[in-house]
């Protein structure tokens, strides 16, 4: 029983999602509306929870659910919005 329980706690533990926040640079975006088109895109990904476009600094900051989101996920919504991005070094 108690191998049981054991096992069941560290399976849990496992399974659990951890926050993640990314920088992307977006480096296409070239007016004042398209980060409303980029921060729709990233939205739209399940697992995301906060998203935060900057057109000064042609980044987007956000935050998601690792179990649910990837950056490869994220990066491809921008690709897909017409902005590639690129995770920033």
């Amino acid at each position: 029983m108690k191998k049981l329980l054991l096992v069941a706690v560290f399976a849990a533990a496992a399974v659990q999602a951890a926050p993640q926040t990314v920088t992307l640079d977006v480096p296409g975006m070239t007016c004042a509306a398209c980060p409303i088109t980029v921060k729709t895109a990233i939205s739209k990904v399940d697992g995301v929870s906060k998203v935060d476009v900057s057109y000064d600094k042609r980044q987007a900051v956000v935050t998601f659910d690792d179990a649910k989101a990837s950056v490869q996920k994220l990066t491809q919504a921008t690709e897909n919005a017409g902005y590639p991005s690129t995770v920033k070094r």
